[in-house]
């Protein structure tokens, strides 16, 4: 099982939302777009944000970054 699940990662991202706001994320689709986006990030060079990465893969990396708010989705701003 992947830790941490679909459900708890949008809701970590989800968790700054106001009442009445419309979620950053609504599906598992747009959690896996931001991971990914951030894991080719990663993989051309970006810095890592999370420590003890040096063992983990790229996307494992983007996963960690975004469960523990050190990297945030925006949402589309209209």
């Amino acid at each position: 099982m992947i830790h941490p699940s679909y459900s708890d990662l949008m809701a970590v991202v989800n968790s700054e939302v106001e009442p009445g706001e419309q979620p950053v994320v609504q599906s598992r689709y747009s959690i896996v777009m931001a991971t990914s986006k951030r894991a080719r990030q990663l993989i051309d060079g970006a810095k890592t944000l999370v420590p003890g990465a040096a063992n983990m893969k790229p996307l494992s990396i983007a996963v960690e970054e975004l469960y523990n708010g050190t990297v945030k989705i925006e949402g589309d701003e209209e």
